[in-house]
């Protein structure tokens, strides 16, 4: 369906609510819901089945569709990404099934970045943190992946603090103020140096998967690697970016 399909669409919708524009709306989008699973289920290995993750997402794009504004003039697409995403994850969290070790692990393995940083003045390498940790290099990588949900949840937790309004508020500004604007280069500018601390593949890793938007497949033929590959690489980089970014990495992993 094409750009102009789904305006007269949406303006059915909105003046009529009729039952049946709403289902194929649901419908045309359920694609969305796909997309959003399947960045997800990076993080979550074999924890929550794929299709698990697709179900909790319809209702949030369920959700999208029944409060979503036509007239205020924001792409749907980017509203229904948080609704979804928010949905997927608030059903993990009521799932519960983070260990206290494996929150603990994260907790550590962030202090032993930071620490590292602090006294080199450079991002930590594996090897480094893994000593710190006094842990082998391949119980590091047992550790980066056990925590990939921990990491996600909490990445994501301005979710759960209000964001819902601060973020509709600003999806449907019009203008920015001089100050969000200086403040958006800032972030852009620390950004760019934060990429500066990955190693050449988890650079490509990020610029491919969230600037290019390719999948991991995609990814993994260009680099010549296996999919897990990437996905260790894509860990490892979010790793270094979270310890140097703090709660701005929302500005990098939103779909």
């Amino acid at each position: 369906m094409n750009a102009d399909a789904k305006a007269k669409l949406w303006e059915e919708y909105s003046k009529s609510k009729n039952p049946e524009v709403r289902e194929k709306i649901i419908i045309e989008y359920a694609n969305l819901v796909k997309i959003v699973a399947g960045r997800l289920s990076m993080y979550l290995g074999y924890n929550v089945e794929y299709d698990d993750l697709v179900g909790y997402g319809i209702f949030g794009l369920i959700d999208a569709v029944d409060k979503f504004d036509y007239y205020k003039g924001v792409k749907f697409e980017t509203y229904a990404s948080f609704r979804i995403r928010g949905a997927i994850l608030d059903e993990i969290r009521k799932m519960d099934w983070i260990p206290r070790t494996l929150r603990q692990k994260q907790r550590k393995i962030d202090a032993a970045f930071q620490k590292i940083e602090a006294e080199q003045g450079r991002s930590a390498t594996d090897e480094e943190v893994a000593k710190e940790l006094e842990i082998t290099l391949e119980e590091f990588d047992t550790w980066q992946n056990q925590t990939k949900v921990s990491s996600l949840l909490s990445l994501d937790e301005y979710i759960d603090q209000g964001s819902e309004v601060k973020m509709e508020s600003s999806l449907s500004a019009q203008f920015e103020t001089p100050e969000k604007v200086v403040e958006k280069q800032e972030l852009k500018e620390t950004l760019a140096k934060t990429l500066e601390t990955l190693t050449e593949k988890e650079k490509k890793v990020i610029i491919l998967y969230y600037y290019e938007d390719l999948t991991l497949k995609e990814i993994s033929s260009i680099l010549e690697v296996s999919e897990s590959r990437i996905s260790q690489l894509h860990t490892k980089a979010l790793q270094k970016m979270r310890v140097k970014l703090g709660s701005n990495i929302e500005l990098l992993i939103r779909v």
